[in-house]
């Protein structure tokens, strides 16, 4: 499991970026962007402007349907072309659509639907640390806030098993969550391997909140306030994130996960199609050719040539990559693989079976 922050730091930084952090509502009408000395930057009417983060480019990309590889040629190599192609399109129509721009640090963070429901990480921390304060035992393992999410995990060492003789996992949780568009709060059982200090997200086992909503009201100045009928809503919602905490915790859901990684450990890779194997596997769960070789290597090192085994190193390649966001995403795509269809495991192997 890649180390991030203490929780203390977490809790420095969430803080920091609960002050910091301001939204707005705007008309498309009273939206540009502009290129100048400092680069290019993205300006409300009336305001100075602001930096743009990577992920706001994309998603004022994606809202104005100007093609990703399009927009970063642009970017890039054309920043005039591009300030003028992002003013046509958000200025060409006669009704105008208002839209969220949250920002943090003087930078434009995400690019958001006026019906964007915001959930704060400040909200999300305050909820669950108090109930995994009153766990038994729970230790926080690793957390971190990145430009894009949120995440604490969490392990229960007093809740444990051996998957084989000496392969001893123990249970957790994983709570995550995005202000900037990239999904829902999330809270998912975590499996905690002792070998490799792997962590495995069963994302299939949790519960989840959109941020889809009423659409938000702004005041005079475009900076958003909520209503109460938002906070309520919000509350009851965030109750149900707190009991899902106790519930992802439960052992039945533990055991339950423990006897899917016990049923892999019999679905074997035959040696001299396991590079193939770790190929295809990639392909179909959307690891990259650099990824897959990490992935080999540490399929080859553990020496379990198995579809438990294969699993495993995806999640212990996610203690390579530098990104937290990635690891974390490949801490998923290993229980992906290990609870894929048996249809589809069998044509894997029937097909690197072939290409050997």
């Amino acid at each position: 499991m890649l180390q991030g922050r203490t929780l203390q730091e977490l809790a420095v930084e969430i803080q920091r970026q609960q002050n910091a952090k301001q939204d707005y509502l705007a008309d498309t009408s009273a939206l540009s962007m502009v290129d100048g000395d400092e680069g290019i930057k993205f300006q409300i009417e009336g305001m100075e402007p602001f930096g743009v983060n990577d992920l706001a480019h994309s998603q004022i990309g994606q809202y104005l349907e100007i093609p990703a590889k399009y927009y970063e040629r642009m970017r890039y190599g054309s920043p005039e072309l591009l300030t003028e192609n992002v003013n046509h399109w958000l200025h060409k129509t006669e009704t105008p659509e208002r839209r969220m721009v949250r920002t943090l640090d003087g930078n434009v963070r995400a690019f958001l639907s006026d019906r964007y429901r915001r959930i704060d990480n400040a909200d999300v921390a305050e909820t669950v640390l108090p109930i995994i304060g009153r766990m038994d035992g729970a230790q926080v393992m690793s957390c971190e806030i990145t430009e894009r999410r949120m995440y604490i995990k969490v392990v229960n060492p007093r809740i444990q098993t051996e998957v084989r003789v000496g392969d001893v996992v123990q249970s957790g949780i994983i709570i995550s969550n995005s202000e900037v568009g990239l999904g829902s709060v999330s809270v998912s059982p975590l499996i905690y391997r002792l070998a490799c200090t792997n962590g495995m997200v069963a994302q299939d086992n949790g519960v989840r909140k959109y941020h889809i909503g009423k659409i938000n009201s702004a005041d005079f100045d475009m900076s958003i306030f909520r209503d109460e009928t938002i906070e309520a809503d919000d509350r009851a919602f965030l109750l149900k994130v707190r009991d899902a905490v106790t519930a992802a915790a439960d052992q039945t859901i533990f055991e339950r996960i423990v006897g899917q990684m016990r049923e892999a450990t019999e679905a074997k890779i035959p040696a001299i199609t396991a590079p193939k194997v770790v190929e295809l596997t990639s392909s179909r769960f959307g690891i990259s050719i650099n990824e897959n070789e990490g992935v080999l290597g540490h399929l080859i090192d553990g020496g379990d040539l198995s579809l438990y085994g294969m699993a495993n190193a995806v999640t212990r390649y996610a203690q390579d990559v530098k990104s937290y966001d990635r690891s974390t995403e490949l801490e998923a795509t290993g229980y992906k693989i290990l609870t894929m269809a048996p249809a589809l495991w069998n044509s894997i192997l029937s097909t690197a079976r072939k290409e050997v």
